[in-house]
């Protein structure tokens, strides 16, 4: 589905481009989707001169669901002094936080096209277990436990 927005971007940039053909849900839940970009991650990073890359000058991208793994992938990798340091992760409209589902960004959105609300959540379900019978829940905001809401709230929160 990215093939031709890769080629654009590789001709455009002049950069070598890998996109990653990870495991979908809700065949293979997580972490089979992490692990798979992880693991071409580490394989390119280790044989950068095969490819003619410079180490200086990686980056990971992905949009959606991808933005998702790019960011969790680079904050794999920031510790790992093994491998070339990543130079940036470029997150296209990224689905980062399952927390909390009625911000003010998922309210304000919750009827635009693409993704509606219910729907950002019911791929998120299908995701992490492959199923989505907890849909109404994870909706309300009854998923996630008090202590750990109070835990995150100065990262996940209207204010």
């Amino acid at each position: 589905t990215h093939e031709e927005l890769c080629r654009f971007i590789a001709r455009e940039s002049e950069s070598v481009v890998v996109s990653v053909g990870y495991r979908l849900a809700p065949e293979h839940k997580y972490p089979a989707a992490y692990e798979d970009c992880l693991s071409a991650t580490q394989h390119f990073l280790q044989h950068l001169q095969l490819y003619g890359v410079d180490p200086a000058r990686v980056a990971v991208c992905g949009d959606s669901a991808g933005g998702n793994l790019a960011a969790a992938v680079s904050q794999t990798l920031a510790g790992r002094s093994e491998l070339p340091r990543l130079r940036a992760q470029i997150l296209i409209y990224p689905g980062l936080q399952a927390l909390d589902f009625n911000l003010p960004s998922y309210q304000q959105n919750r009827g635009v096209p693409l993704l509606f609300r219910e729907r950002a959540a019911f791929y998120m379900l299908q995701y992490l277990n492959g199923k989505a019978t907890k849909l109404e829940e994870v909706l309300e905001g009854s998923h996630i436990p008090v202590d750990i809401k109070l835990k995150y709230r100065k990262w996940v929160s209207p204010d």
